[in-house]
This record gives C-alpha cells, sequence and structure tokens, in this order.
C-alpha cells in the first residue's frame, strides 16, 4: 500500500491581559502582557494542535482538553501539543511539515522565531526544516491592530508510511 497523505488547518486567537507572561510557540517573550485563557493562552501551539487533530479526523483541543476541565487550568500547551501528536502517531501517522502564521502587532517576533520552530521541533520528533513560522502584522487594522490581542493560524500535513499498515 502507498503512503497516505492527510492535511489538517487550525486557528486559534487570544486577547492580551495583564499580569500573564506572554507565551508563543512553546517561548515565553518579553512583554508587557501576555495572553487571556485558560492554559498559558499559546495561541500558535493551539493552532497547530488543531491542525492535527483535524489531520487525523481527532476532533479539536476543546473536544480534548475542555475550558470547563480545572485540570487544564494554566497548562503548559507544549504538553498538549505533546499528548495531541502521541494521539496521531497512534492512527498511525508522522509529521510531514507545520507551516504557521502569527498575526499580531507587537512585540515583534522575528528574534524568537528560530527559538520557536526548535522547541516545536522538539515535540513533534521531527526536524526543524519541517517546521515553518512566519509573523505578520495587521498593518494596524482590526483588534489586532489595535494590539488587543494575537491569532494564529497552522496547516500540517502527516504521513502513514506504507509500512505502518491500516490502523
Amino acid at each position: 500500500m502507498s503512503q497516505q497523505f492527510r492535511t489538517g488547518i487550525g486557528f486559534d486567537v487570544h486577547a492580551f491581559a495583564e499580569n500573564r507572561k506572554l507565551i508563543i510557540g512553546g517561548i515565553e517573550i518579553p512583554f508587557e502582557k501576555g495572553l487571556q485563557g485558560h492554559s498559558d493562552a499559546d495561541v500558535l501551539l493551539h493552532a497547530i494542535c488543531d491542525a492535527l487533530l483535524g489531520a487525523a479526523a481527532l476532533g479539536d483541543i476543546g473536544q480534548h482538553f475542555p475550558d470547563s476541565d480545572p485540570q487544564f487550568k494554566n497548562a503548559d500547551s507544549k504538553i498538549l501539543l505533546q499528548k495531541v501528536y502521541g494521539l496521531v502517531e497512534q492512527k498511525g501517522y508522522v509529521l510531514g511539515n507545520v507551516d504557521a502564521v502569527v498575526a499580531m502587532q507587537k512585540p515583534k517576533l522575528s528574534t524568537y522565531i528560530f527559538n520557536m520552530r526548535v522547541k516545536i521541533a522538539e515535540i513533534l520528533k521531527s526536524d526543524i526544516e519541517q517546521i515553518s513560522i512566519k509573523a505578520t502584522t495587521t498593518e494596524k487594522l482590526g483588534f489586532i491592530g489595535r494590539e488587543e490581542g494575537v491569532s494564529a493560524f497552522a496547516t500540517v500535513l502527516i504521513i502513514k508510511p506504507a509500512s505502518a499498515g491500516k490502523k
């Protein structure tokens, strides 16, 4: 049997909040505000989780880690991504690649993107060349341009190698 390929897309958005750390892509970024959320609100890792879950037809992040469940209060999104990837692996898939965009007016992310790629590659048991992250602004338009929050989009390709058989 030939390889099976599946794609998924993920999106997440979080508002800025006082007295929170800003964590994006598993990296803490020095800034006067963090992101509001039940977990650590890592908008990028949440988008990647949803893309992986979608590719494997496993629902969405809210089904697996509901914000109504106190065990996920202030949860580390790196652990959530690791658990999601474990579910993908259980279905016999491996990561092909991740392509993601983070939209925020500030702070600028360019100096943090390499470290984000390294961290995500480590969690997804992949090579850094399989992880692409881009950052953009919205040219001061909308809630992002007004510096009220951040959004992230991610697409993934997962592959079931021929040797994995059907699961």
